[in-house]
């Protein structure tokens, strides 16, 4: 099928789903976020931190499915910032998306900018968080998408429902703690502690630190949106004697199944039942990082407490049954059973057969000289050896206005500019990168197949890498170098899981495929925050179609943030 016929299968299929979606109502909603420094007490250290209209974690957003969001956000701190709508597509409205210096400036202090957030066919749990530097370590927070109206969950539906955001806590500043790592060339440290929705649990220590209690009843069956808004980790959650239903992962349905665990990559999103049938008492709920890199996180484990009506007191922390922090197989098996759903509330499968542009992208953990660093050459990461550069004037705004030259180049390579054994031993092998602030350009409707290849640079390990303005199809995760000859004979073509960021595994890869349907400026990185700061980003580019229906929406009317400068 050529690239014309596919594009309009692509485009038939979404216009006929969007379409069911408008037989019901839409809403327009309308949030105020004031975000400024509050006062926060963690591990018996009290610190300021910058959140949102003064909680940690931020307000919960909570519409249905194909409505439209209004957020006005006023910065009332210290520094700009920028806010990102993590898994919402934003159909050819690149300028709410929000990443600094990507699709927009930061919003500076004193100053205010209306988002619009435009939903699609996103249906479940995704979040928002601030998109500049580390500021989303504690400027984050829930974004629930019920079904629309006239619309049924494709399971049994849940006695209620509950959000369990899973955090990395810091006694600094998570801006200062960035900062010094850039200025000197080490490594940022590890959390403190890690969190389930702001509460440490009862492992670290403190006697003034709190625990996250979930109040059930017997025999009902609850609904848990499970976010990973960690720093620089996944993580491993459980509660104890209770079974986990996965059902969505990123917005989308999927195959049902049942795991005593599940394996969540920051920037994720899992929607997970959990039928209160055990005898009525007080359980753990659990998490700890997963991790398969040479630099591991620090090893702790987080409580929270699944807690039945009416239950005495007692918990037995040796009943915890978490996988061990480098438990590889328990990661890979877990994603293994991950599949998309063919239920009517999925968008229509449209998997690319034949695709038009092909990118093959090796990751790695690099150097770059810096004199000024005390480490020298420091610490540095890249997507095919080019370590991003964030420019100061965004790159939305230098591609759509055409008269911005010198902000970024449209020559990144569609395949490791040097091909050698990426996951052997690579000791004493030059681990250089280029720097560079270099784009994809994809015409509109092309079938695009991205190859994530991990490399074992550096620390190696695995990597969450998100897409920004998409949802693409996992068609194949694997082990080794990827064979461009023999490896795609074996992709999942069937029922691929439709999600918005993937696990690149350590010691191997990842295939997926999507149609260029969405024009605009797009951004794609990992989402340790670490990597992403040390220049683990590209951006991909969609050119517009013939159409108004196929072309970037004007920008709003009220303007956009200024940059600085200007």
């Amino acid at each position: 099928m050529g690239l014309f016929k596919q594009g309009f299968v692509s485009w038939f299929l979404g216009i006929l789903f969007l379409s069911c979606l408008l037989l019901c109502r839409a809403d327009v909603h309308y949030y105020e976020f004031f975000v400024q420094e509050s006062n926060f007490t963690k591990l018996c250290n009290t610190k300021s931190m910058l959140v949102v209209n003064e909680s940690y974690p931020g307000p919960e957003i909570r519409v249905h499915r194909g409505d439209i969001v209004f957020v006005n956000v006023h910065n009332q701190g210290n520094y700009g910032f920028t806010l990102h709508w993590h898994g919402v597509k934003q159909p050819r409205n690149p300028w709410s998306d929000g990443p600094e210096f990507i699709t927009q400036c930061p919003i500076q202090p004193g100053t205010n900018f209306t988002y619009e957030v435009i939903l699609s066919n996103e249906i479940g749990t995704l979040w928002w968080h601030a998109h500049s530097d580390w500021t989303r370590g504690s400027v984050h927070g829930a974004f629930v998408i019920l079904p629309a109206e006239n619309e049924t969950y494709p399971f049994h539906t849940p006695d209620a429902d509950q959000t369990i955001i899973l955090q990395s806590w810091y006694n600094r500043d998570y801006k200062e703690i960035i900062n010094e790592a850039l200025s000197t060339g080490f490594p940022p440290p590890s959390p403190d502690a890690y969190a389930i929705n702001g509460h440490l649990g009862d492992t670290y220590g403190c006697p003034n630190d709190t625990i996250f209690r979930m109040q059930v009843d017997y025999e009902k069956t609850y609904l848990l949106r499970i976010i990973n808004a960690a720093m620089n980790e996944e993580n491993f959650f459980a509660i104890t004697n209770h079974s986990l239903t996965v059902v969505a992962q990123d917005a989308s349905y999927v195959e049902s199944f049942t795991s005593d665990y599940i394996l969540i990559s920051p920037g994720q999103t899992m929607d997970v039942l959990v039928h209160a049938n055990q005898n009525i008492g007080q359980y753990y709920m659990a998490t700890r990082p997963f991790s398969d890199s040479a630099a591991p996180p620090v090893d702790n484990i987080t409580t929270g407490v699944f807690q039945y009506t009416n239950s005495a007191a007692g918990l037995n922390a040796s009943l915890i049954t978490l996988p061990v922090i480098n438990d590889s197989d328990a990661a890979i098996s877990f994603l293994s059973l991950i599949r998309n759903s063919n239920v009517t509330q999925n968008p229509p499968l449209n998997i690319p057969t034949d695709i038009d542009r092909r990118v093959y992208i090796a990751v790695a953990t690099n150097t770059i000289p810096c004199d000024t660093c005390i480490l020298n050459p420091r610490i540095a990461a890249s997507l095919n050896n080019v370590s991003f550069v964030f420019p100061q004037i965004d790159i939305l705004q230098a591609y759509y206005n055409r008269s911005i030259n010198g902000v970024f180049t449209t020559d990144f390579p569609l395949e490791p500019p040097v091909f050698y054994n990426f996951t052997g031993d690579l000791a004493g092998f030059n681990g250089n990168a280029s720097q560079g602030t270099k784009a994809v350009v994809l015409n509109y409707g092309e079938a695009v197949e991205i190859v994530l290849q991990a490399t074992n640079l550096g620390a190696g390990g695995s990597h969450p890498i998100h897409l920004h303005g998409f949802s693409f199809y996992r068609v194949r995760i694997g082990s080794g170098n990827f064979n461009n000859v023999t490896d795609p004979s074996s992709y999942n073509l069937v029922d691929p899981p439709l999600i918005n960021t993937v696990h690149v595994p350590a010691r191997g890869w990842v295939a997926l495929r999507f149609f260029a349907t969405n024009p605009g400026v797009w951004f794609m990185h990992c989402h340790f925050e670490r990597h992403s700061s040390w220049g683990m980003d590209t951006v991909f580019i969609v050119r517009n179609g013939t159409t108004v229906e196929t072309s970037i929406g004007p920008p709003p009317a009220s303007g956009m943030p200024r940059c600085p400068g200007t």
